[in-house]
């Protein structure tokens, strides 16, 4: 190595190293993504009211609900108001109709989400567009203790309005739209209605930025979310939703993890370049040549069919049986990435949410396979009852169908 490529090495890794301090140094950008997840601080997180939810609700007890609404609302006893901030929320037809049942023997459900399918209680949404870029949002209440005043958020977002809704059973609570220079309204619509369902009410929101780290730090904005909680009956129990969050609960990877801290990351990429470097100068070939070996070929398949075979021609039903039940274990375990050790009820529901299938259907396939372990042997026929129900199982999974 000559000394003028050496010096070119040496201006090489100083400028890596300076841009490697300008980067770390230098001040990070705002993540604006819209998480609402509890535990993140950034602008459109929900940290901020999920710790001061106490000042707006000094009476109510809190309790957050980190599985689905199906599984938390199965226990009928269950009461309170569930509360759901989001920017889009898809509940299933099952799922949604617990949320009915909920409400209906005198609970509150509050949604405040951009999008949401809520056809089923004859509610429309559309997207409230303005036509010119200086008019600006407002928001304002029907309520008169809050005597006219009007909201407003300088922020881009989905303003979202009712175009439908049933004016049998709801009371609108609040609009929004936009306005001019000349404080002339150009584009209205209702954003915030209470259902009346049962013995309980069902409560829409449109704007669920309002929640967010941002508008509660903003004095301008916290007033918002303080009238629009007022309507939350501080009575029940609150039943903060956990699950139904755009952003990761939590730290789902080391990778994760260490990408996520400034100083870490860092520290990270400036290992990846002292590897690269020494690959560079210290990878010459200092050995002989490595032979390249074929791999041995798989032949997991060709012994599976043999050993099927074997168990075919003997007759022997009972042990292909044990064999086609360990392997539809061995596949839930794998590709639905559900526990197997204990095989109940509990088990059949999430089989049944993640695979497609119905909890019947579900429960039907092990029983029969419990009924199988308990014989010591059975019959063709059986052993094809099986095979049909399995394959039944997993095409639902593959192509969506019954």
């Amino acid at each position: 190595m000559d000394k003028s490529f050496k010096i070119y090495v040496v201006v090489f890794l100083l400028l890596i190293l300076g841009y490697l301090y300008l980067e770390s140094t230098k001040k990070q950008p705002i993540n604006w993504f819209p998480s609402y997840a509890e535990n993140h601080k950034i602008p459109y997180g929900t940290y901020v009211l999920r710790n001061e939810l106490k000042t707006f609700l000094p009476n109510v007890t809190i309790d957050e609900i980190k599985i689905p609404p199906y599984i938390y609302l199965e226990d009928s006893t269950r009461t309170g108001t569930y509360f759901f901030a989001d920017a889009t929320i898809n509940f299933g037809d099952a799922e949604f109709f617990r949320l009915m049942q909920f409400v209906k023997r005198g609970n509150d459900v509050f949604i405040s989400t951009h999008g949401i399918q809520i056809d089923t209680l004859n509610f429309k949404t559309k997207r409230l567009v303005s036509d010119n870029l200086d008019e600006k949002v407002f928001f304002k209440f029907y309520n008169k203790a809050f005597k006219g005043k009007e909201f407003t958020f300088n922020r881009a977002f989905a303003n979202q309005v009712f175009t439908k809704i049933d004016t049998l059973n709801t009371t609108v609570l609040g609009i929004t739209g936009y306005v001019n220079a000349n404080s002339e309204r150009t584009e209205e619509g209702v954003n915030f209605v209470k259902f009346n369902y049962g013995k309980g009410h069902f409560y829409f929101h449109t704007f669920p930025e309002a929640f967010t780290n941002y508008s509660i730090l903003n004095p301008e904005y916290e007033q918002h979310t303080a009238n629009i909680l007022s309507f939350v009956d501080s009575t029940k129990p609150f039943l903060w939703d956990s699950y139904y969050k755009t952003g990761k609960s939590g730290i789902s990877s080391p990778m994760h993890y260490l990408l996520s801290s400034k100083y870490l990351k860092w520290a990270y990429y400036m290992a990846l370049i002292g590897v690269l470097f020494f690959v560079i100068f210290e990878g010459k070939r200092k050995q002989r040549s490595i032979p390249v070996l074929t791999p041995l070929k798989n032949q997991t398949l060709a012994f599976t069919r043999t050993i099927a075979n074997m168990y075919y021609e003997h007759q022997d039903h009972k042990n292909l049986a044990e064999f086609k039940i360990s392997y539809l274990l061995e596949y839930i375990r794998t590709k639905l990435h559900i526990p197997t050790t204990s095989i109940d009820e509990t088990f059949y529901k999430y089989v049944a949410l993640r695979s497609g299938n119905t909890f019947e259907d579900v429960e039907k396939l092990f029983k029969l396979c419990d009924e199988i372990h308990l014989k010591n042997q059975i019959s063709m026929d059986e052993l094809i009852k099986l095979n049909k129900m399995i394959e039944k199982f997993k095409n639902t999974i593959q192509y969506g169908r019954k």
